[in-house]
């Protein structure tokens, strides 16, 4: 029931504003501030979720919790989103929820009525050592590529594929040390 209020006041605040608004300073200047909004609040959000980004990978990288990088970036992409939406409370919303301390505010807020029962977290190994011994039928340990039959002969020269073959007669691509030539 809540979702429904929601859905039916928003518009109704919006257009309320847009009457406000363009009646104090006319049609276009109006308009040229919702678009000004949009654009820079785009731009905002695609910075802002740069670096949630990369504090997600790094939360994950380094084992830690990455609950508050991902609130931050799940706040980020409902900003950017409200900002997208032509309208001034939106706007308004949108713009309020980049502001790290604001987002840092919400969090706690929504923290204190959230409770965490567990939390378990594995490595890119799921789980399996990643220096015990390859067993039969463990997919981790198998690595897929494409191989070349060398001659017996090792004196004889090796077909490389085009891409692999220089002319050069130097180390360069496909004479690395590891093929005959």
């Amino acid at each position: 029931m809540k979702l429904f209020w929601l859905f039916l006041l928003v518009p109704i605040i919006e257009i309320g504003l847009f009457i406000q608004v363009g009646g104090l300073i006319e049609l276009w200047p109006t308009l040229a501030i919702v678009v000004l909004t949009a654009i820079v609040g785009t731009a905002l959000m695609r910075s802002q979720g740069a670096q949630a980004w990369l504090e997600i990978q790094r939360s994950f990288g380094e084992m830690r919790d990455p609950t508050r990088p991902l609130a931050h970036g799940v706040m980020i992409l409902v900003a950017g989103m409200l900002l997208l939406t032509p309208g001034f409370f939106t706007d308004t919303i949108g713009m309020l929820l980049l502001v790290p301390g604001i987002r840092e505010g919400l969090m706690r807020q929504l923290a204190s009525r959230v409770k965490v029962s567990s939390f378990q977290m594995h490595s890119a190994t799921m789980g399996r050592n990643p220096n015990a011994p390859y067993r039969a039928g463990d997919d981790e340990g198998v690595i897929d590529g494409d191989y070349t039959v060398a001659p017996d002969d090792p004196r004889a020269p090796v077909d490389l594929p085009p891409e692999l073959d220089d002319d050069s007669g130097g180390r360069g691509p496909g004479r690395s040390g590891w093929t005959r030539h």
